[in-house]
């Protein structure tokens, strides 16, 4: 065993690595097989929550931005990932004004 392979292990948060792969997966299968109403709202919120929690807090405290979705290509569509930010800006009563105030090119970006 690594030395990374202990700390890993000892970590008592390491299990979110394995979730993460198991929750992208098994959303994906039922998203694909139009089931997902079999997940609650709450779950949703709670997941998605969490995501923008702990991006927020990696790229602000590490001082980087990284690519917010895993996967290459198009692994969401424009009209998800819209949706999506629509409604944590409503959520947050917030609006597109907002959106443009705090966007920020990434630092990687010509």
């Amino acid at each position: 065993m690594s030395s990374s392979d202990a700390i890993r292990h000892n970590d008592p948060f390491a299990w979110i690595e394995d979730a993460a792969r198991q929750i992208e997966e098994d959303s994906q299968a039922l998203v694909s097989a139009h089931e997902a109403a079999r997940v609650s709202d709450e779950a949703v919120a709670r997941l998605m929550t969490a995501a923008i929690r702990l991006y927020a807090a990696k790229s602000d405290g590490e001082e980087r931005t990284f690519k917010p979705l895993a996967g290459e290509g198009d692994v969401v569509s424009p009209t998800e990932a819209l949706t999506a930010v629509s409604e944590v800006l409503r959520a947050l009563h917030l609006g597109p004004m907002e959106l443009a105030l705090w966007y920020r090119r990434r630092p990687d970006e010509d």
